[in-house]
């Protein structure tokens, strides 16, 4: 019988880890509660420790499963059926790699580790707040608890392959052989799995009442990581689905991309209505259901992808595994419920809505627009599955239905993006809002007046009317709220250096480092405005496709295309077939272009290789579709999207927003900085005066 010693060390650390996390929850658990009932804090606290510790080694437990799967994938184990069924001997290193996400149980495995990674910091930082990190410690652990038990009963990614070995593998889904592949489902999953510990410590401060709002302010930063992987992770796979996909755009509203999108809405509106919660202690339920929320949307979507209820190219074929994420679903849903019904009377509100022109009310609208936005993305996304189950037809929601409705929500969160930071809390004075309102004004007439001027006149668009008057809609409200971020900057600015006698340039920095969570929050809203500009491109996409031969040419706004050549190549993991085509503008040429099609030998399956031509202006986006059977000749197809770079443009610009706002605001240190710290403090109140 043929020993296999890698895959059998990986069977064996994830028993151990499942042990480990069961002892954590266990353990963790009892010591939680004979703290409670005995208030004895010696052996509660011993056995607390050792829980703690438990979980500390379940991850070291786990990284040594995620190294046997890699390991086999990189010495071609093909013993191991995951292996053989989602790598090959010619797969390029880095996509060996990837091999540990590509599939099901690989999948799974980087979920479990990501979360005991997570884990790992928090009972690193367990002093920070003894009791309640203990809590949440406690509550990580039943959840990976239920992922542990998937990988060993349901999803064993060691599964030895039965019969003779196989010289060679399946290999990897061309579809994922891509260079973003290798960053675009982790960067997703610690989004996902991210959201775990925002979770665990919300309802962990609900089980123990905690007093004061510390635990917010604690949860706020987790949540902020988590969502910037998330952002990230969403972004990304866009970016996969413009480059690899071969099909001009870069969101289909597919269920998949649904299943990210919606815990995103929710964990958005969570990071600003907690705001509510810090400053006025308002909507302490509200908040607490949105965390909530957003971790069973994170499940929610798990369970779409890997249930096979949903038709999606990210989707994992179908198994039985979606009963197991049923079933969880209900015991959290449960156990949300159970603690939030027993503890609702610690949750009142401190204070209430003063004004509908203030900034709580902005927050609120804000909220309600983003969770009109999830649940219409929740309908449409299970609507098939809900008209099977009642009709016995599977009635599929397509692109239109989401547009309709989530076209005028996007409007009104650019709306609330520029105006939100302009209200004072509680109630703002009618001077306040004719000083702060009347520049974001003027920008937001100057841009329609200018836009109609040159040209984007929706009355004379057509079919296209409606995307025209989103993008002339997009186009002045951005302008409005650009001007709004800037002033808010420069007023606090000028107020810092009249006080300092610093340049702009320093007043400007010193104001930022004073409250970074404030400005990095105004860096946020800028890189979504920017965002929304290329959004907003897409109203005027054009789209050529024509048979090209030797010497054929294709003329797309101001690029002309000539065709070089078609050739035919075989690499070791794929035969491909590629044209050459020179791109010319207003006649001078300025690249070569080799868009292409790609036969993979090991899966049998091809795939589109996009080539780009980007500026700020546009991208020119060509694709080598194949040959005509019947004249064997070349069909090229030419898309020319306008303003798509300012979509990952504002990604990058949110991303080092979200940073800056993770970054710890500078603190009081010496009296030479008083007079700093009174400036900053009058550049915070000078617009709500």
């Amino acid at each position: 019988m043929q020993s296999h010693p890698m895959p059998q060390f990986g069977s064996f650390t994830l028993l151990l880890a499942l042990a480990l996390s069961v002892y954590t929850l266990l353990a963790g658990a009892f010591a939680l509660w004979r703290f409670k009932t005995t208030k004895a804090e010696d052996g509660s606290g011993r056995l607390g420790e050792t829980a703690r510790r438990a979980g500390i080694a379940s991850f070291i437990a786990l990284s040594c499963a995620a190294f046997a799967l890699v390991w086999a994938s990189f010495t071609n184990d093909y013993s191991v059926s995951y292996i053989l069924h989602h790598t090959n001997r010619t797969l390029n290193p880095a996509y060996k790699f990837a091999a540990l996400w590509s599939g099901q149980e690989g999948s799974l495995l980087l979920w479990a580790w990501l979360l005991s990674a997570y884990g790992f910091v928090l009972r690193m930082r367990h002093r920070v707040d003894v009791r309640l990190s203990a809590f949440a410690s406690t509550i990580l652990a039943g959840i990976q608890v239920f992922f542990l038990l998937l990988l060993n009963f349901a999803a064993p990614p060691f599964a030895i392959q039965p019969g003779p070995t196989a010289l060679d593998g399946f290999g990897l889904n061309p579809l994922l052989q891509y260079p973003e592949m290798v960053m675009h489902p982790p960067l997703l999953y610690l989004g996902y799995v991210g959201f775990s510990v925002p979770f665990a410590f919300a309802l962990g401060a609900l089980m123990m009442r905690y007093p004061g709002e510390k635990w917010i302010h604690i949860t706020r930063r987790w949540t902020m990581v988590g969502w910037l992987f998330l952002t990230c992770g969403i972004f990304m796979g866009a970016h996969w689905a413009y480059s690899v996909l071969g099909w001009g755009g870069y969101w289909g509203w597919d269920p998949v991309e649904n299943a990210s999108l919606m815990p995103w809405l929710t964990g958005t509106a969570f990071l600003h209505s907690v705001m509510m919660q810090e400053k006025r202690g308002m909507m302490k339920s509200w908040n607490v259901w949105l965390i909530f929320s957003t971790f069973m949307l994170t499940i929610l979507g798990t369970l779409l992808t890997r249930s096979g209820i949903v038709s999606s190219v990210h989707a994992f074929a179908q198994s039985d595994i979606g009963n197991w994420f049923y079933g969880f679903l209900i015991v959290i849903l449960a156990v949300c419920l159970f603690t939030f019904f027993k503890q609702k009377d610690h949750l009142k509100s401190e204070n209430k809505l003063e004004s509908l022109v203030s900034r709580e009310s902005s927050f609120l609208f804000n909220n309600l627009v983003l969770l009109a936005a999830c649940f219409t993305v929740l309908w449409g996304t299970l609507f098939p599955i809900l008209s099977e189950y009642v009709q016995g037809s599977k009635v599929t929601v397509s692109a239109p239905f989401y547009n309709r409705v989530n076209i005028p929500v996007g409007l009104f969160l650019l709306f609330l993006t520029g105006i939100g930071p302009l209200l004072a809390w509680r109630s703002t004075s009618l001077r306040s809002i004719r000083r702060n309102f009347i520049l974001p004004g003027v920008a937001f007439v100057v841009a329609l007046v200018v836009l109609m001027a040159a040209g984007v006149r929706p009355w004379n668009a057509g079919d296209a009317m409606q995307a025209t008057i989103f993008s002339l809609i997009t186009f002045s409200l951005a302008a409005g709220v650009i001007t709004a971020i800037t002033s808010e900057f420069l007023r606090g600015a000028f107020v810092v250096r009249t006080q300092t006698g610093k340049n702009l340039a320093a007043s400007t920095i010193l104001l930022v480092r004073r409250n970074t969570r404030r400005y990095g929050g105004y860096l946020v809203h800028f890189g979504i405005v920017v965002l929304f500009i290329g959004i907003a491109g897409g109203a005027f996409n054009q789209a050529h496709e024509q048979e090209m031969s030797f010497g054929d040419s294709v003329t797309m706004g101001p690029y002309k295309l000539v065709c070089q050549s078609f050739t035919q190549e075989s690499k070791p993991n794929y035969d491909t077939e590629y044209a050459l085509l020179d791109v010319y503008e207003h006649g001078k040429k300025i690249t070569q272009l080799a868009p292409e099609k790609r036969f993979y030998l090991a899966s049998q399956t091809s795939s589109t290789m996009v080539a780009l031509h980007s500026t700020l202006e546009s991208d020119l986006y060509v694709i080598y579709e194949g040959k005509n059977p019947d004249t064997d000749r070349p069909i090229i197809k030419v898309f020319l999207n306008p303003l798509m770079n300012w979509i990952w443009i504002g990604v990058a610009i949110v991303v080092m927003g979200t940073l800056l706002a993770l970054v710890p605001s500078l603190k009081k240190s010496a009296r030479s900085q008083a007079a700093v710290e009174a400036a900053v403090a009058e550049a915070e109140v000078h617009h709500v005066a």
